[in-house]
């Protein structure tokens, strides 16, 4: 299915320099945030306290969380986390580590607050999260980022020719630096829903780069296409592969839109992470992995095996 039919392929590649230079220029910059700012991490990677609390009736979480955040106990970049808890009666309250407070007088403060709006109000559990557990998880979720990197890495280079399989590599990284640059620059809260989020934009973007890249494939090994230059082929590939990319990742961007704007706290920075990931992932698929080939000196000869010709035998 086709959204619409190009007859007359755009010519990408004549601005590849150009796009290669601004994907550098934003990379190098998410990449100084990263380092200048750092990443805001939430309470599941630094610890802090956990808290369940029963209400007698349905409750506006959004109002619980006004009331939690009055306390001002977050502190400066740090956010409070009001999420539902099975019902909507139950609901679970996340505070940060704060100095001179332990658990218990901080879910005592909390308590006496929600108290003002219903007396009724039960604390069903306190629990503390330590450092320790919060180190744990942000070693582990740096692994299971490291694996899928490897998992891509390996799948690529089975897949592809070399010089693709870099290309995609570099573009996909380029993505998740680029997201990783935009909480650091923005202190967003980083927390596991996003780190989630960063590994589904990677598979994202890779099924973007292996689409567009076997359209070049198939066009290096087509007989019509023997008079065209490199970047004419990859100039089709990418013009004939447009109405695709705008259906599937229009209608993407379309659900995660709604997340982002009716989805509630809970899935704004998850949300915010895939909008992200999916607008970049579509600009390096298309002007930062395919120019990257022609950089690498892509060829026919490289898509295309030499055919060997047997000696005959001599009578």
């Amino acid at each position: 299915m086709e959204f619409f039919h190009l007859k007359k392929d755009i010519p990408f590649m004549s601005y590849g320099k150009l796009t290669t230079a601004i994907s550098l220029v934003t990379f190098l910059l998410a990449v100084f945030f990263l380092l200048t700012r750092g990443l805001n991490l939430s309470i599941e990677f630094t610890g802090g306290t956990v808290l369940e609390v029963r209400y007698s009736q349905s409750v506006d979480l959004d109002k619980v969380r006004q009331q939690v955040e009055s306390l001002n106990l977050g502190g400066q970049h740090k956010e409070v986390q009001v999420l539902p808890l099975g019902s909507t009666r139950d609901v679970l309250i996340r505070l940060p580590n704060v100095k001179g407070s332990n658990s218990a007088q901080l879910s005592d403060q909390v308590m006496a607050e929600l108290k003002k709006t219903d007396a009724q109000v039960q604390r069903r559990s306190v629990e503390f999260v330590g450092p320790s557990v919060g180190d744990e998880l942000l070693t582990h979720g740096l692994t299971a980022l490291l694996i899928v990197v490897l998992g891509i890495v390996i799948y690529l280079a089975i897949r592809f020719e070399w010089r693709f399989a870099l290309s995609a590599v570099i573009a996909n990284m380029h993505d998740v630096v680029i997201i990783l640059g935009f909480f650091a620059f923005f202190h967003w809260e980083f927390s596991l829903t996003v780190l989630a989020a960063v590994l589904a934009v990677l598979g994202y973007s890779v099924n973007e780069s292996v689409v567009v890249f076997d359209r070049i494939r198939e066009n290096f090994r087509k007989g019509g296409m023997r008079g065209r230059s490199v970047p004419e082929i990859i100039d089709n590939a990418i013009t004939s592969t447009m109405s695709r990319t705008i259906i599937t990742h229009g209608s993407t961007e379309m659900m995660v839109l709604s997340m982002l704007f009716f989805g509630g706290p809970s899935l704004h920075y998850f949300a915010m992470a895939l909008t992200i990931g999916i607008v970049f992932g579509i600009y390096s698929s298309v002007l930062v992995a395919s120019p990257l080939l022609l950089l690498f000196g892509v060829s026919r000869e490289n898509m295309i095996k030499p055919v060997k010709v047997k000696d005959e035998a001599v009578v």
